[in-house]
């Protein structure tokens, strides 16, 4: 009943002073559809004219007032596969290190600031002086001449995945592999390829699809994942490979939690009906009714999403929406466990996997012996 829907939140109007309060208003009354995906967004929103963008060093720092700076206890990490994506004191001949103290930056005591990004305002990509105190206080300094990016997000996520993954293999002397997709658009499928084709010949894997934003690649990977390698193939001198090529042969768990969200909840309730393998984690977001994107742009080029198309399964009966997946093994990482940076979930999917592997080996079939020309019929 809209009309009556209308008449409940039209009082907040007169209370609402910005386009992000009109927003929320419009989110509520959308909400009584109880569809997760939905929400009104953008407009005629305030935006600020100063531009100030704060940079960032790539690194968690930490105040050190004996030490006159602030102390590198951090510098994120990257795969070395991509040099690319390591941050400002990772680039080549820097030598910068962990335990170093960060005294001043172009001039300027870092103890001056509340914190060193103060003195980064509108530096992304210029050249940055620092002084660097050394690990053992003696009293030596250097110089060092780095551009700092505004990527600090990208550059912590980068760091978590690599840990994630050198995890893992140290784990099992790298006989399990390590994925994991932030989201489900192009972008990751392109990351899919990159990180699963090192991997695709160990014994097990473990994708992770904990915070994933969704998308739409799901049947793509799980397309990939139902390849059966059916022959094999030998050459001289060289490992047995196999047909289908880059059939994954192994175990497979899938990690989620609360923020597994849309496509990535659509892959991971595939995976389970399809019978690939298992789910460890807690239960994910439960939105997977499709919405409608760009279609009910509002008069100043706001949105207001729009439920679209709900997803129903095999025996009749919607799937996801408003409760989510659930795990066939349930493992919470607890907060404060979590922020000392232990990850039970994923200590749960290589406990899981090796013991597996223990019980359901995974080996190539070694070829038969070469035909001797006395058993050849013609």
């Amino acid at each position: 009943d809209w009309e009556a829907k209308r008449d409940k939140y039209l009082p907040l109007v007169d209370r609402v002073t910005t386009r992000e309060e009109l927003n929320e208003v419009i989110s509520m009354l959308m909400a009584e559809l109880s569809a997760l995906h939905i929400n009104a967004y953008g407009g005629d929103i305030r935006r600020d004219t100063d531009g100030v963008s704060v940079a960032t060093l790539g690194a968690y720092l930490e105040r050190d007032e004996d030490a006159s700076g602030y102390r590198i206890a951090r510098i994120y990490e990257a795969d070395p596969d991509y040099p690319e994506w390591f941050g400002p004191l990772r680039e080549p001949g820097l030598d910068i290190e962990e335990g170093e103290v960060i005294t001043a930056i172009n001039g300027t005591s870092t103890l001056s600031a509340r914190h060193p990004n103060e003195l980064l305002r509108n530096q992304q990509g210029q050249q940055v002086l620092l002084e660097l105190g050394g690990a053992d206080g003696n009293g030596e300094t250097r110089e060092r001449i780095v551009r700092p990016t505004t990527n600090e997000s990208l550059l912590r996520y980068r760091d978590w995945k690599y840990s994630r993954r050198v995890a893992v293999e140290e784990a099992s002397d790298n006989r399990l592999g390590y994925i994991h997709l932030s989201a489900m658009g192009g972008a990751n499928l392109g990351e899919w390829y990159r990180e699963f084709y090192p991997v695709f010949n160990r014994e097990g894997i473990i994708i992770d699809m904990r915070a994933n934003r969704g998308g739409n690649i799901d049947s793509i990977i799980l397309g990939k994942l139902l390849r059966e390698a059916w022959s094999y193939h030998q050459e001289r001198a060289m490992e047995p490979s196999w047909n289908m090529q880059y059939a994954f042969r192994g175990h497979t768990v899938v990690l989620v939690d609360e923020t597994t969200s849309s496509n990535g909840e659509g892959f991971t309730e595939g995976f389970q009906r399809l019978g690939l393998g298992t789910v460890i984690g807690t239960r994910t977001w439960g939105g997977y009714i499709w919405i409608a994107a760009g279609q009910t742009v509002l008069s100043d080029g706001g949105n207001a999403l729009a439920p679209h198309m709900g997803v129903y399964s095999e025996d009749g009966e919607w799937i996801i929406e408003r409760h989510g997946v659930e795990p066939d093994i349930t493992v919470d990482n607890l907060p404060h466990a979590t922020f000392k940076g232990e990850d039970a979930q994923l200590d749960a999917a290589i406990e899981y996997l090796l013991d597996k592997l223990e019980e359901e080996p995974v080996e190539v079939p070694q070829p038969p012996p070469y035909p001797h020309i006395d058993d050849i019929r013609f």
